[in-house]
């Protein structure tokens, strides 16, 4: 995709609020409200915006416990990969899910309650799936820095 300057200014500030105004990005932006209006569009139609959404702060929800627990599978076979990603979306817990390379083959980023919610999870959902050898958790002690803002430098 190419943008422009504007576009990319645009993106910036939406990532930042996406409940500001049309018009008060056109401000910032320098354009008219129907050129700003016209963007967005064009953006969402190019699938560059593909979704809006509200931030929850854990912490409130009672869920900021946070692990990091990677999986190891027990074969590498397309239908075990499948399977395991079919079945680890359907998990709530899981925020996140990166399928990588190195020693484990997958990277869970999982959000509770607290130390016993994660052993309920791990013995009643994580454990009962099928063909995974093993598990490494890790359990986030501070975050540094966490953003859903993509660069576009």
């Amino acid at each position: 995709m190419n943008l422009d300057e504007k576009d990319k200014k645009l993106l910036f500030l939406l990532q930042l609020d996406s409940k500001r105004t049309t018009k008060a990005l056109a401000t910032e932006l320098d354009l008219s409200v129907t050129a700003v209006f016209e963007r967005i569009k064009k953006l969402e139609k190019q699938k560059i915006i593909h979704k809006y959404v509200a931030l929850v702060d854990k912490k409130l929800v009672q869920k900021d416990f946070i692990v990091l627990c990677h999986v190891k599978l027990s074969r590498h076979s397309k239908d075990y990969i499948t399977q395991f990603e079919k079945e680890i979306a359907r998990f709530s817990e899981v925020m996140e899910c990166f399928h990588v390379s190195g020693d484990y083959d997958y990277i869970l980023k999982i959000s509770v309650k607290d130390i016993q919610d994660y052993r309920e999870f791990m013995v009643t959902k994580l454990t009962g799936l099928q063909h995974i050898a093993s598990t490494h958790s890790s359990f986030m002690i501070k975050e540094v820095k966490s953003t859903t803002a993509v660069s576009l430098e």
